[in-house]
C-alpha cells in the first residue's frame, strides 16, 4: 500500500500535463473535489491540485510540440543524476535532465526502453504528495508493457524494486516494491498489454490510478463531464472496483474503490 513515508523508488509525485489548465481543473474538481491552485510566475505556470487542504497532484499547460495531455508518475530517488545515468546505462533515455525546482526538489523526465515517459523527484523542502490512498488521491500505478520481463529488468536496474507475480484465475499478476520493504508496501504493478482489455492501449504506459468511494459513480461522472470510459467498472475479489477512463484532453488515469484490507 502506498503511504506518505516515501522509500526510494516509490510513487511520491504524479503531475498531469494538458493543453486546457482551466477546463482539466474543472474536470478534476467535477470527479475528485479538487482545487486548483496555479504557482506564480516563478513556477512557470505549474500549480498544485488540492483536496482537503492537502497537495494531491500537480499540473501545468502544454503545448502540443511539449506532448500529448498526460499524467506522469514520479518516484523517488536520493540523487536524481545518479538515476539518470542508471536510465541511460539500463536502455532508455533521458528526456528532461535533472535540475533543481526552486529550493523543493530535484526532478528529471526520463523513457524506459520501451518509449514510457516516468519521472524522478528527489525530494528537498517538498517531500511528495500531502495524502495518497485516501478517497480522491493517488493510491497505486500500473505499467502496460509488451514484454513484462524486460520491464521488470529496466526497473529493477534503475530503482532496485522488487517483484513478485500473484497468481489469479487465468494468469500472474506482477507486483512492485521498494527494495527491502514488506509486501504490504506494493505500490503498483506490471501489466502485459495482451492481457488489457482496452482497445487503445497498442502502446505501452504508465498510469495512475487515483481510490474512490464509488466507482461507477466516478466513472459516469466522468463521462457526462466530457472525459472517456476507457473500460467499464469490473470488481476483482480482494482487490477492489476498478475503471480506467481518459479526462476530455486524452490524459488516461484509473480509478479504484478498493476492497477493505484482511481482517477489517
Amino acid at each position: 500500500m502506498l503511504t506518505t513515508d516515501y522509500k526510494d523508488g516509490s510513487p511520491n509525485w504524479v503531475d498531469l500535463g494538458t493543453p486546457d489548465m482551466d477546463g482539466a481543473a474543472d474536470f478534476y474538481a467535477g470527479l475528485f473535489g479538487w482545487e486548483f491552485r496555479p504557482g506564480g510566475e516563478e513556477a512557470g505556470g505549474y500549480g498544485m491540485f488540492r483536496l482537503r487542504g492537502k497537495t494531491v497532484a500537480g499540473g501545468m499547460a502544454v503545448t502540443a510540440e511539449q506532448g500529448p495531455s498526460a499524467w506522469t508518475v514520479y518516484f523517488q530517488t536520493r540523487d536524481a543524476d545518479a538515476t539518470a545515468a542508471a536510465v541511460v546505462e539500463a536502455g532508455g533515455s533521458v528526456a528532461f535532465p535533472p535540475r533543481d525546482v526552486m529550493d523543493f526538489g530535484r526532478m528529471a523526465i526520463f523513457a524506459d526502453p520501451s518509449g514510457v515517459a516516468f519521472a524522478a523527484w528527489q525530494p528537498m523542502r517538498n517531500k511528495g504528495l500531502d495524502a495518497v490512498t485516501d478517497v480522491g488521491t493517488l493510491c497505486w500505478a500500473e505499467l502496460y508493457t509488451g514484454d513484462v520481463a524486460a520491464a521488470s529488468g529496466f526497473y529493477r536496474s534503475v530503482f532496485g524494486w522488487e517483484m513478485a507475480e500473484m497468481p489469479f484465475e487465468g494468469g500472474a499478476y506482477t507486483m512492485v516494491k521498494p527494495a527491502g520493504t514488506a509486501d504490504g508496501e506494493a505500490f503498483g504493478g506490471l501489466v502485459p498489454i495482451a492481457a488489457d482489455p482496452v482497445e487503445d492501449t497498442e502502446q505501452p504506459y504508465w498510469t495512475p490510478y487515483f481510490e474512490v468511494a464509488d466507482c461507477d459513480v466516478v466513472a459516469a461522472k466522468a463521462e457526462e463531464s466530457g472525459g472517456k470510459v476507457r473500460m467499464s467498472p469490473v470488481f476483482m475479489e480482494g482487490v477492489g472496483r476498478f475503471a480506467k477512463l481518459a479526462d476530455p484532453y486524452g490524459a488516461r488515469f484509473a480509478v479504484i474503490a478498493s476492497a477493505p484490507a484482511s481482517g477489517v
